[in-house]
């Protein structure tokens, strides 16, 4: 097949995600929590930004161990969030704007305080004890199993009335259901039909490879770490069931063309990812991956980085590997930030403040050149960036204060860990969105469940809406030539000059129409010479800076300057040295040095 042809259009491939994380994008009522009156409040703004679909972060009724992923009733609203008419006006009101809803949903595990599990462990003659994982108290200690969440890393607890102990790969309050159980698979199915039925779009699946357990519950700690490297994660994900459960909920509540699912792919590799997206399994629409967002972690500590900073070809090589992965079938998703990551100008950009809203453009050009479906995190138009906590006691996430435990218990260095969390815990993502310079950047006008940025005073939406250079501008100009160039959803990717330590090249081709972006990874100023012979008279069509320089089919690239030149003939012709002594023979112009903005291009439109 040619790489130039269009393979199947869907809705979900052309579609921006927008990820919100209700606790901290708008405080309605004052109680320093975010809500879905505060949400509603602001859909003129997230209209404003382009994007098609609001990935909603879970507001089911729950006691918030994990800030709603660990749900008591599917059936209703968080009291924090608001009410079943709250949530009735929101869809309304995205629909109206012609912005779709996906709802984040949790059936790996349930809340211990849900009354199927608060049932389940009254007695061993419940009928909701299998709903769960047990293991018999009288068989001895419990084959070991990794607890993402537990202080001490063990995933069974132990209950007195049953004299048996239950399973939670996460916290001992959100206990693991046993899809092995044909009624649990059946209630969740009616729990997905539920939402549908009040108009939501789709679902991001939280933990969905996990839901597959081996249940003879073998030992298995050298297999997780010869086969998987240690990595429990990989070993959950590979359930003797997963596909056949994955294939029934589709024919039993997926097989609809209005609706698009978006699996979180923990412990996935990229050579299996198929078989979860792929059309012909008909299982799952898209998948995210981790391995983009685990870049750099070190085989020692938790989530510690590297010394030495970020190894563009690693990265360039993972991403290209990725869209290769589905170049024939199925499809994919990027993103650099969620509410599991820290902000991303931070982590991938530069947030020192000379170099942030140049990286953050830079980031942005990026998600929104490559051929998968593209997922902001709310903030990331506006580039904001990790707040740095210097106390345990400042964080409000459950993981990063259970793995402090764990390594203090451990006689850890924990010093050396809240260093760690600085870049990468997860509470960096979920500050407060900065809507103005107002007290608490607009939020709320009570107390903010979690520390706002004390950058907010400069870096929010309300002064990025004034400047016609800022981030948001930006944001919203790019999102807009993705929608004018569908080249940008399903053009083929080439990679270019692989080995470039600081470059990332490559180009988009679709019919007769090419596009070449060119990223400057790094705050270093960077002489780059083209991997294809440029007319003379070339300007980019996107520039995140107001000038570039061009001589003899060599850029000055400045830190962090992205470039996009287009649309180009498909048939370029290669960089020789022959050709290149064309270039350098033009009589005039060699050096071509001109004031070029995004506004004052094409994609003004």
């Amino acid at each position: 097949m040619s790489n130039k042809v269009v393979r199947d259009k869907n809705w979900w491939k052309e579609s921006i995600i927008y990820q919100i994380y209700p606790w901290s994008f708008k405080d309605s009522n004052g109680d320093g929590i975010g809500d879905l009156q505060g949400i509603i409040s602001k859909l003129d703004y997230i209209k404003s930004l382009g994007i098609d679909m609001v990935w909603l972060n879970p507001i089911y009724k729950s006691p918030n161990d994990d800030n709603g992923y660990d749900i008591s009733d599917y059936y209703d609203i968080m009291r924090e969030m608001g009410t079943m008419e709250d949530f009735d006006t929101l869809v309304k009101e995205l629909h109206d704007r012609k912005i779709r809803l996906m709802m984040d949903i949790i059936v790996n595990h349930t809340s211990d305080e849900h009354p199927w599990f608060a049932d389940a462990r009254q007695s061993r003659e419940n009928p909701y004890y299998s709903y769960y994982h047990w293991w018999p108290a009288e068989k001895g200690k419990p084959p070991r199993r990794y607890s993402h969440f537990d202080p001490a890393g063990n995933a069974w607890s132990y209950n007195k009335a049953t004299d048996s102990y239950y399973l939670h790969y996460f916290s001992e309050k959100m206990p693991d259901l046993s899809w092995e159980n044909p009624d649990v698979r059946k209630a969740i199915y009616d729990i997905m039909r539920f939402w549908f039925n009040k108009g939501i779009d789709g679902f991001r699946m939280d933990a969905i490879c996990y839901i597959s357990k081996d249940t003879t519950w073998p030992e298995v700690e050298e297999i997780v770490k010869e086969k998987y490297r240690s990595d429990w994660s990989a070993y959950y994900a590979h359930g003797p069931h997963l596909h056949e459960y994955l294939q029934e909920m589709h024919r039993e509540t997926l097989d609809r063309p209005d609706v698009t699912t978006l699996a979180e792919a923990s412990g996935i590799t990229k050579d299996e990812a198929l078989l979860f997206v792929k059309e012909d399994r008909k299982e799952l629409h898209m998948l995210y991956h981790f391995e983009g967002v685990q870049l750099g972690f070190a085989k020692e500590g938790y989530k510690r980085l590297e010394p030495g900073g970020l190894n563009l070809p690693e990265m360039k090589q993972l991403y290209t590997d990725w869209n290769n992965v589905f170049a024939e079938g199925g499809w994919g998703t990027i993103y650099l930030g969620t509410h599991d990551q820290p902000r991303m100008v931070t982590r991938w950009g530069n947030d020192e403040e000379q170099y942030r809203e140049i990286s953050a453009k830079l980031l942005i050009t990026f998600l929104l050149t490559m051929r998968a479906t593209p997922i902001f995190y709310y903030g990331d138009e506006l580039g904001m960036t990790n707040i740095r906590f210097e106390k345990i006691e400042d964080y409000k996430d459950i993981e990063t204060i259970n793995m402090y435990k764990y390594v203090k218990s451990q006689g850890g260095d924990t010093e050396r860990f809240l260093k760690d969390a600085q870049i990468t815990g997860r509470d960096n993502g979920r500050t407060p969105f900065q809507w103005d310079e107002s007290p608490n950047a607009g939020f709320t006008t009570g107390k903010p469940w979690l520390k706002i940025n004390d950058n907010y005073k400069f870096i929010n939406a309300a002064a990025q809406d004034r400047d016609e250079r800022s981030i948001l501008r930006y944001f919203r100009q790019l999102v807009l030539l993705r929608k004018h160039k569908p080249v940008l959803t399903y053009g083929a990717y080439e990679l270019l000059d692989p080995d470039h330590p600081q470059v990332y090249t490559y180009t988009r081709t679709l019919d007769e129409e090419k596009l070449l972006i060119v990223l400057n990874f790094s705050k270093e100023e960077v002489l780059y010479k083209l991997p294809f012979v440029l007319d003379i008279d070339t300007e980019p069509l996107v520039n995140n800076m107001l000038s570039f320089r061009l001589e003899n089919n060599e850029i000055t690239l400045s830190p962090y300057q992205a470039l996009i030149f287009g649309p180009l003939p498909t048939e370029l012709q290669p960089l020789r040295d022959e050709a290149q002594a064309l270039v350098e023979e033009q009589p005039s112009g060699k050096m071509k040095e001109k004031n070029s903005s995004l506004e004052s291009n094409e994609l003004a439109i």
